[in-house]
C-alpha cells in the first residue's frame, strides 16, 4: 500500500511564485552513471549533458481540485538531471530525472515522502533582496546563489555551449515529464506537468555555491544558463507506470 502511494496517486497543482533554475552544461560521460538504466541523457552536441538545480517558491499547493484555503506554501528545491524516456509506444519523450529534492518544512518532507520517489529532506532558506540583488542561501544544505535583478539585455554566462538565448531556453525547464525507476520490478514511474503562459526570463548570475553538485565530484562542468519565471499555476497529473523491457 505505501509504495502505492509513492507513484504520485493523485493530481497535485500549485501556483509558483518564482523559479529561479540554474543549469550546467556537463561532458556527457560525467552524468551517465547518475541516471538509471531506462533512462538516456538528453544531450546537446552530442557533447554535452545538463544537470539544474530549481529553486521554487510554491504558493497553495494541495491535491487537484481541493480549495486554495487547504492548500500550503514551501520552498523547494530539486536537482535534476535533463533525461529522454521512449515509452511503450515508441515516443521520446523529454524530461527530468530527480537527485535530491530538498524543502523549508518537515510537513512537506514528510507529505513528499509518502506521495512521491524524490526522497526529501528539510533544510534551513534565507532569502535577501536589496537594491537589485536577490540571495538565497542555506547553511544546512552550504549553498548559496546571489542574482541581479535588472531589464538590461544580459549575455549568457561565460563558457556556456548555447550561442544564445532561443538556444539556451530548450534547456531551461521544466520540461514536460519527470521520471522515476524501480529498479526491482523494472518499472517507469511518468509524471506529466501542465503549466500556462511559461515565459522564462533570463538572468544574470553574480555568484554560487552548491555543496552537493561539488560531492558528485563532476569535472570541466559549466554555468550554461539561468532563468526566473513568476506567478504562473502550474499541476501535475497522476503517475502513470509502464513496464521497461
Amino acid at each position: 500500500m505505501l509504495s502505492f502511494l509513492k507513484n504520485h496517486p493523485f493530481a497535485v497543482e500549485a501556483y509558483f511564485k518564482s523559479s529561479l533554475v540554474m543549469t550546467f552544461a556537463v561532458p556527457k560521460e560525467q552524468l551517465q552513471n547518475l541516471i538509471p538504466e531506462c533512462l538516456q541523457l538528453d544531450t546537446f552536441q552530442d557533447k554535452w549533458a545538463f544537470v539544474a538545480v530549481a529553486m521554487v517558491q510554491t504558493k497553495e499547493l494541495r491535491p487537484k481540485g481541493f480549495p486554495k484555503f487547504m492548500g500550503n506554501d514551501f520552498f523547494l528545491i530539486g536537482y535534476r538531471v535533463f533525461v529522454r524516456y521512449t515509452n511503450m509506444a515508441g515516443k521520446s519523450l523529454r524530461g527530468l530525472y530527480i537527485l535530491k529534492s530538498e524543502t523549508d518544512k518537515m510537513k512537506m518532507e514528510f507529505l513528499g515522502n509518502i506521495f512521491t520517489h524524490y526522497n526529501y529532506t528539510t533544510t534551513d532558506i534565507t532569502q535577501i533582496e536589496k537594491q537589485k540583488m536577490r540571495e538565497i542561501s542555506s547553511i544546512k544544505s552550504k549553498f548559496k546563489i546571489i542574482v541581479e535583478n535588472t531589464e538590461e539585455p544580459i549575455s549568457l554566462p561565460e563558457n556556456s555551449p548555447f550561442a544564445d538565448w532561443k538556444e539556451a531556453r530548450r534547456f531551461a525547464g521544466p520540461l514536460p515529464f519527470t521520471f522515476s525507476y524501480n529498479k526491482a520490478s523494472k518499472e517507469v514511474l511518468i509524471i506529466e506537468g501542465v503549466r500556462e503562459n511559461w515565459t522564462p526570463t533570463p538572468v544574470k548570475v553574480i555568484d554560487y555555491e552548491f555543496d552537493f553538485l561539488n560531492m558528485l565530484k563532476l569535472e570541466n562542468s559549466v554555468l550554461a544558463n539561468a532563468f526566473l519565471i513568476k506567478n504562473i499555476p502550474y499541476y501535475w497529473k497522476k503517475g502513470k507506470i509502464e513496464q521497461w523491457k
